[in-house]
């Protein structure tokens, strides 16, 4: 239906990505509708790890090359500090081959955990999407907010209404691409005080989607209310906007149950950074290496930087953005951290000296099948750069032999028939420097 086309993300490639977790959103949600609790809260629990089991094997490869890094990167950093300042050919070469062979060894690529970032960033990025516009993707949700859209644009000041609140609660829909689906993305963002008003000012109340009430009406509860309702919290419902109800109410116990998003969502953030390998290695007082230079020692700092600011900013978003997008960030921060302590443990009980091993005689197997000699290969780089060294040191020394023949020889062409620095030798060295121009 429109609803379903027109409200979904609309970006080159990365829609795709969108609408097939949409589709699990939506499966999900429809599982739990036939079992009898349809709940938006629970189907995002769910549906993030889902999600996060998919990317397990990413997740293990990022992972272990970050692990490996720590003992890789002083290997890289001693070829690198050997072949500093040398840009000939060979020595590039040789660096190039010294350093390949050191992942080569530790069985990781160069490219490491970018690659499984690169994979990884537009499904987490797809994920949000989903669960930030959800009656695009779930059908049900996005038809009972139709309903209410439907009687809502039956008003001569409805849709202008709606506008306004659409730009003061999170941002300016473009109405005139679609109104219809305008207003249904603005309702699913709307706070429950702003939704009760608007269904006294245009008749909401009364409305029923597939023979059951869509909002609460006295004592019989609405469906959206039924799909929000999460331990006592209406994820539609920004953090923030639940602790002014619960002041206003005095219901303290809602209180908690709001301050507890942003909270949580700061904490797991920040145990989620401790147990990442950098955090561990970083720690690690017995392990711990002084930076190499200047830029590592820049990185390290910007890291610690991140590892403090990024739980602040994850509790002011979920503070702000609506209890489900907090409750997607706590639930994939404690996957996350789950996922972390499984992949250490894997890693910390690795044998990496047999690992390595292997790893290298893989690496030759490699070069065997394009008919390389590693050692050959290896010997001849080192052989050539030693060449141009030495070559390039007799080219100093003999210029320096050549100049000073060159001297001896003027001096003697000079003070021919002459005696060494008589007033008649210098005279005969500028008759002789004439002659010669």
């Amino acid at each position: 239906m429109d609803l379903m086309l027109l409200t979904q993300n609309s970006t080159p490639i990365f829609k795709y990505v969108v609408k097939l977790l949409g589709l699990i959103m939506n499966g999900i949600f429809e599982f739990l509708n036939l079992i009898g609790i349809p709940n938006i809260g629970l189907s995002i629990i769910l549906f993030t790890i889902v999600i996060y089991l998919l990317l397990m094997p990413l997740t293990i490869k990022q992972q272990r090359f970050s692990k490996l890094s720590a003992r890789m990167n002083p290997e890289i950093q001693a070829i690198q500090a050997k072949y500093k300042g040398k840009q000939d050919q060979a020595s590039l070469m040789a660096m190039n081959m010294e350093t390949k062979a050191v992942y080569a060894k530790y069985g990781v690529s160069p490219s490491g955990s970018c690659v499984q970032l690169l994979i990884q960033m537009p499904i987490l990025l797809a994920l949000y999407r989903v669960i930030y516009a959800m009656p695009a993707y779930v059908t049900k949700i996005g038809e009972a907010f139709g309903v209410l859209a439907d009687k809502i644009m039956q008003s001569p000041s409805g849709v202008e209404e709606v506008k306004a609140l659409s730009s003061a609660i999170y941002f300016t829909k473009n109405f005139d691409i679609n109104v219809r689906n305008a207003i249904i993305d603005t309702l699913n963002k709307t706070s429950t005080l702003d939704m009760t008003t608007l269904a006294d000012k245009f008749g909401l109340s009364d409305l029923t989607y597939n023979g059951s009430l869509i909002l609460t009406n006295g004592s019989q509860k609405g469906l959206i209310d039924v799909y929000n309702n999460f331990l006592g919290l209406n994820i539609g419902n920004s953090p923030m906007d639940t602790m002014k109800t619960a002041f206003a109410a005095g219901n303290y116990l809602l209180l908690v149950g709001a301050v507890a998003i942003p909270l949580l969502a700061a904490v797991t953030q920040w145990i989620n950074y401790k147990l990442m390998p950098q955090a561990a290695t970083n720690d690690d007082k017995k392990k711990k290496q002084q930076p190499a230079n200047d830029t590592a020692e820049a990185m390290q700092q910007s890291m610690k930087m991140m590892n403090t600011i990024m739980p602040i900013m994850s509790a002011w978003f979920c503070l702000t953005l609506p209890a489900g997008m907090g409750l997607y960030w706590v639930i994939g921060a404690v996957v996350r951290s789950i996922q972390q302590v499984a992949i250490n443990k894997h890693i910390d009980n690795m044998d990496i000296d047999a690992e390595i091993e292997k790893n290298v005689e893989k690496y030759k197997e490699k070069l065997k099948k394009q008919g390389i000699d590693a050692a050959k290969l290896q010997a001849a780089a080192k052989t050539n750069t030693k060449n141009i060294t030495n070559n390039a040191v007799k080219r100093i020394e003999k210029s320096e032999e050549e100049k000073a023949e060159e001297i001896r020889k003027a001096t003697e062409y000079y003070n021919k028939n002459t005696k060494p620095g008589s007033l008649a030798s210098k005279a005969n060295m500028v008759k002789q420097y004439n002659e010669k121009r």
